[in-house]
């Protein structure tokens, strides 16, 4: 009886732990952000970031053309610190050296008529612990704080799988669309072509059994 009691004393808090635990999952520094990027365009963001905090970027081109991008990052005094041109996706970790803000630009001007897709994902600063002064405890995890971790753990797994299949979800979308409009038209373009050649052969055939009176023309003397 004592050790059922204490179960279902248990019990509650456990619940209270989760439902915070899910709550501060929520809670994601950074951004995530997807956006159309038009042919010839340049697209920034401005974030203000602390010196000597870490972030990190991550894109992927979800439509359009060959599926590549143009992305560079620039400090707060104008220096480059990443540069890619024509990249499908990449990851991006840095350290800030100087406080201020940073701009984070995607262009598509060296495609002149492919509209782009593009996903990002920043990340500012260490994640929290999720537990108070876990990082500082000597002693070992309690039974339910070593599950409270195992959930969080999970937890984040499940929002980066979600996260990827989602754009897989989105890129395969984009494509089987693509090729349904391009089926259509070549269907369409196939039908009017039937018509046409059926229309000339039914005049061709025509023009075989017609007969062609010859034209007699008196002769006045």
């Amino acid at each position: 009886m004592g050790s059922e009691a204490r179960r279902s004393a248990s019990f509650p808090l456990l619940l209270l732990l989760l439902l915070l635990l899910l709550l501060r999952a929520e809670r994601v520094r950074g951004v995530e952000f997807t956006f159309e990027l038009p042919d010839n365009a340049k697209q920034c963001f401005h974030e203000e970031v602390e010196q000597g905090v870490k972030f990190s970027l991550d894109y992927q081109v979800i439509t359009g053309g060959h599926y590549d991008v143009d992305c560079y990052v620039e400090d707060p005094v104008g220096n480059i610190i990443y540069r890619e041109t024509k990249k499908q996706y990449d990851s991006f970790t840095y350290q800030t050296e100087v406080k201020g803000v940073y701009q984070f630009c995607f262009s598509n001007e060296f495609s002149t008529f492919s509209h782009k897709t593009v996903y990002f994902d920043l990340q500012v600063g260490d994640e929290r612990p999720i537990l108070p002064d876990m990082g500082n405890k000597v002693t070992a995890l309690t039974q339910m704080e070593s599950a409270c971790v195992t959930i969080h753990e999970a937890l984040k797994t499940v929002i980066d799988s979600q996260t990827h299949y989602r754009l897989r979800e989105a890129q395969d979308r984009a494509r089987a669309e693509d090729l349904n409009s391009r089926v259509s038209y070549w269907s369409v373009g196939e039908t009017i072509a039937l018509f046409v050649v059926s229309f000339s052969q039914v005049l061709l055939l025509k023009s075989f059994f017609t007969e062609k009176r010859p034209i007699n023309r008196a002769v006045h003397s």
